[in-house]
């Protein structure tokens, strides 16, 4: 599989750009900027830096991610991998001792096609897997 973005949690997205610009990213202006997405209660934004991308998260406090911000603050707490077979790949990384944390759903601040699943496992972390339809 190909990594897709870091998932990384802030506070607040329009504040948090300008210190990641610091560093060299660019708002990828292939998706939306502080998109809202009602379901997960958070606000997202993609930043490039070279082949890097990364995802800003900014959860709501009603929001089940808020949880991880407050417990991470501003810190990377995923990786995001593409993959052809979301529910197939999810069953192969079952089967290595991954755990299904969040079934696959719509993932509308990537794309109208885009769906995603969250798994974690105790020895790699949380990771995304990223479908894109086409």
């Amino acid at each position: 599989m190909k990594v897709h973005h870091i998932g990384y949690l802030v506070k607040e997205i329009q504040k948090s750009i300008p210190a990641f610009e610091a560093l060299g990213y660019q708002v990828d202006d292939r998706f939306p900027v502080d998109f809202w997405d009602a379901s997960r209660m958070a606000h997202f934004a993609f930043l490039r830096c070279g082949g890097y991308c990364i995802e800003l998260i900014a959860p709501a406090k009603e929001s089940p991610l808020y949880a991880l911000y407050r417990q991470y603050k501003c810190a990377p707490y995923h990786m995001c991998y593409l993959c052809e077979g979301l529910e197939e790949t999810i069953e192969r990384l079952k089967e290595k001792g991954f755990m299904l944390f969040l079934a696959p759903a719509p993932a509308p601040a990537i794309g109208e096609t885009a769906n995603v699943a969250f798994l974690i496992s105790a020895r790699a972390g949380m990771v995304e897997l990223l479908e894109e339809k086409k």
